[in-house]
């Protein structure tokens, strides 16, 4: 099966819009899956420890244009859960912290420690049963083995085929400001980082 893997989208109306299109116009036939932050939180990280009870409108960027975008099931991302905190409001809490699909785990990305150059730090600490993890959280697509980013710089829209018997980490980088999604084949065990120029 094919799967259209897309997140980091921040609220943004028009980033999301064309990223859609694209999948659509590429890989009709994909089931898609959003790895996190969907929303925007604009209550900054510092402030929403001192923050209860907010109310929705204005803890997080929420547009109708931008709901109706949303017909993907999704994971959870810091920002989903960010906006809980501050509001109280469960309407996020319910969205899996992680998905297993064929072959590879969904995870956001903030459970992964990160250096200051936004590289993960030693992904593998966390518990993971599949040979293949996708996240994002970076904004910056990438592929790891063994902690080594693989395939610089990244060509997207090739085909890449990912080995039987190695494990992979795959960032499959941003929909707001960069435009980026991956797709991904389980039956072929192939990827390609898929990138919408502006």
């Amino acid at each position: 099966m094919k799967y259209a893997l897309l997140g980091d989208l921040h609220s943004s109306i028009e980033d999301t819009k064309a990223v859609l299109q694209h999948i659509q116009e590429t890989a009709p036939d994909s089931v898609l899956i959003g790895l996190g932050d969907l929303y925007e939180c604009i209550i900054g990280k510092k402030k929403a420890l001192s923050i209860s009870n907010a109310p929705l409108k204005s803890a997080a960027i929420i547009e109708d244009d931008f709901e109706e975008l949303l017909t993907f099931p999704s994971i959870r991302g810091n920002q989903e859960e960010r906006i809980t905190n501050v509001t109280g409001i469960e309407r996020f809490a319910s969205l899996p912290e992680k998905l297993v699909i064929e072959g590879a785990t969904l995870i956001h990305g903030h459970q992964i420690e990160w250096d200051k150059h936004w590289e993960p730090l030693n992904p593998a600490a966390l518990e993971i049963d599949t040979s293949l993890v996708f996240f994002g959280h970076s904004h910056r697509s990438g592929i790891y083995q063994e902690f080594k980013k693989l395939h610089e710089p990244i060509q997207f829209g090739k085909e890449i085929q990912l080995h039987s018997m190695k494990n992979y980490w795959i960032n499959i980088g941003s929909v707001v400001d960069n435009r980026e999604w991956c797709l991904y084949d389980s039956e072929t065990r192939t990827i390609r980082f898929m990138k919408l120029s502006h």
